[in-house]
């Protein structure tokens, strides 16, 4: 268990300090007032018109960072901070939400599949780690036990290749929202470095928990079968 919970430090280390630089790179371009003058919600509706989409809509939702796109409602949701600013961090995450939508209206590969997997994962990662460890505590006692153990394995996979998933989906997303803004001149050059180099150390938040996703899978794959040859 001990290198479980070194796994679970380090990994947590490396994502609180890719977390605290987002944080600090969101408040720096924060200062980068838009030239055109438009909120992060006005970019977003017209970044969806320019793509043909009338059916998704933009609101504002509470919290720091919260920005996410929900496909079930077809809603663009951006945080306070976000939806009502104008300046290039603003820019940057709403035209990247609006990516997610996108790609939902011209049937993203990687986003469908995502989208498939996310009932199966809201179960099956909060419940295999402790299935691999029942499992461990069962094979001391009875063969059985393995068989509960290797269950617990597919699920944390599961929710490992959903992490890895996750990461074509948010790096095409923020692909697109470059591409746009800097296609239909929307930011300055000064505007469109500050979008491109918050959006790099957004997805490195994606990259850091697939990371930790994989390493976490190996660690509980090799203790399981080197506890089965015992």
């Amino acid at each position: 268990m001990m290198g479980y919970y070194v796994i679970l430090g380090l990994f947590g280390l490396i994502s609180m300090a890719v977390s605290w630089q987002l944080k600090r790179k969101f408040q720096h371009y924060s200062n980068v007032r838009l030239r055109n003058n438009m909120s992060g919600a006005e970019i977003a509706e017209k970044m969806l018109h320019d793509h043909g989409i009338y059916d998704v809509k933009v609101i504002s939702t509470p919290g720091m960072l919260t920005d996410h796109y929900n496909p079930m409602n077809k809603t663009v949701n951006l945080s306070d901070v976000v939806y009502n600013e104008r300046n290039a961090a603003a820019a940057a995450v709403a035209a990247h939400e609006c990516g997610h939508a996108v790609q939902h209206a011209q049937a993203y590969k990687w986003l469908t599949i995502r989208s498939k997997l996310v009932p199966l994962v809201s179960i099956s990662s909060n419940l295999s780690t402790w299935v691999i460890i029942g499992g461990l505590a069962l094979m001391a006692a009875s063969k059985f036990g393995i068989y509960v153990a290797i269950a617990g394995l597919i699920m944390s996979a599961l929710a490992t290749l959903f992490s890895f998933i996750t990461l074509p989906v948010e790096y095409d997303a923020s692909n697109r929202a470059l591409a746009w803004l800097k296609n239909k001149n929307m930011v300055s050059q000064e505007e469109y470095k500050g979008a491109e180099d918050s959006l790099k150390w957004a997805a490195r938040t994606y990259l850091v928990a697939a990371l930790g996703s994989l390493a976490t899978l190996i660690y509980w794959a090799l203790k399981v079968f080197a506890s089965s040859r015992d």
